[in-house]
């Protein structure tokens, strides 16, 4: 399985260090408006917003504040399944502190922060120390909700990384009451890729999970937004194909192979990029299993400060975890799974309820026949081994 190449690619060759780097890309220009050059480049870190809204955002914020901005960049990678951003952070720690110049500059900002987990911290020290460069850098627990926004800045301003709801944008009131832009750090990778004036906004890191002789292989690539999925994951007998992660969709792999990355390539599917997360699950494997173990593991890790996660993912994860089982349900379960997940919708403090129930309809969807052989007492399943990875204790 080999990415379709791509020249000047977020990944290099490998040396992480600041004269490899320099090599490679030469110096940092100087950029008049990061806004208009960031052109139609949206966001890496799974929402997709347009990055040069962003910035204009902050920054009007800030002048009407009267106060500087603050920049984080963030590196939370929380989903067990993810890889792309901790890998770009060991690679290419440069051109995503290369990225953190520029937004500081754009939005007037006298604050710069990295946050990543504990993994990435030793490189990037030895990347700011390289360059002299006044990053703070801020440690990530591996919770799955550690790189949303607003419990981000809450883990920068030094409490415990818990969503702190939607009523007023981090972009207006975010670390230490400022405004505050956030952007992954892949999206940050790809500014300073644009400053150079290289093809930045066509291509995307995916994390892709594919069958191997000896459990799941998983590696990282650059591939293009054009390319078709059949031709970036390697599907084989694959039943269904897992897009976006975790809070992302199954799709059956007949109809995935020839769907492109971009946003409108995959909406007629009921799928998102989302985190870049891409697996390819084995045709021996129980797709309602699989599901039931990541749903239960996103129920068990939510905040608990809404009702929604307090009371319908744990309602919906032991309704599927019943649905994974074969041989007899109660009456009226499924419907009651469907209606569990549909409550919560919109409802949450932040988007965790609506991604983990996104997860839960689409395999109710796409494993509907799974689901009749469930209820007549079998499985098709030929194996049990675990193929998407959760932290123990969740299967």
């Amino acid at each position: 399985m080999t990415a379709p190449p791509l020249a000047r690619g977020l990944l290099g060759a490998g040396d992480p260090s600041l004269a490899a780097h320099r090599a490679a890309h030469g110096p940092l220009p100087a950029v008049p408006d990061l806004a208009v050059l960031a052109g139609d480049l949206t966001g890496r870190g799974g929402a997709g917003f347009p990055v040069a809204r962003k910035l204009r955002g902050v920054a009007e914020a800030a002048r009407a504040a009267g106060t500087p901005a603050v920049v984080v960049g963030n590196g939370g990678e929380g989903e067990p399944a993810a890889a792309k951003d901790a890998v770009l952070l060991d690679r290419s720690p440069h051109l995503v502190l290369d990225g953190l110049a520029l937004a500081a500059r754009a939005v007037g900002a006298d604050t710069v922060v990295l946050a990543a987990g504990r993994r990435s911290l030793p490189g990037l020290q030895r990347a700011v120390a390289e360059r002299g460069a006044p990053v703070r850098l801020v440690e990530l627990t591996d919770r799955f909700l550690a790189g949303e926004e607003t419990a981000l800045v809450a883990a920068v301003d030094g409490g415990p990384p818990l969503p702190r709801g939607r009523a007023v944008p981090v972009w207006r009131r975010g670390v230490q009451g400022r405004p505050t832009l956030v952007h992954n750090v892949e999206t940050l990778a790809r500014l300073a890729l644009l400053a150079r004036g290289g093809p930045a906004t066509t291509s995307t890191l995916v994390t892709r999970h594919v069958p191997g002789r000896h459990g799941p292989v998983v590696d990282v690539a650059e591939v293009p937004l054009t390319a078709r999925l059949g031709d970036v994951l390697a599907l084989g007998d694959a039943q269904a194909v897992l897009v976006g992660g975790y809070h992302g969709s199954w799709v059956p792999a007949r109809a995935a192979a020839g769907l492109t990355l971009t946003r409108d390539g995959l909406a007629p599917a009921g799928a998102a990029l989302g985190a870049g997360v891409l697996a390819a699950l084995p045709a021996d494997r129980c797709g309602l299993r699989e599901t039931s173990a990541v749903v239960s593991y996103l129920a068990a890790e939510s905040a608990g400060q809404c009702g929604p996660c307090l009371n319908g993912l744990p309602r919906a994860a032991a309704g599927l975890e019943l649905l994974a089982r074969p041989g007899p349900h109660p009456p009226g379960l499924l419907a009651d799974v469907h209606r569990w997940a549909g409550l919560v919708v919109g409802r949450g403090a932040c988007a965790h309820p609506d991604g983990s129930v996104r997860l839960v309809t689409s395999a109710l969807r796409v494993f509907a026949d799974e689901l009749a052989a469930h209820a007549a007492g079998r499985c098709t399943a030929t194996s049990h081994a675990p193929f998407l990875p959760v932290p123990a204790g969740a299967r």
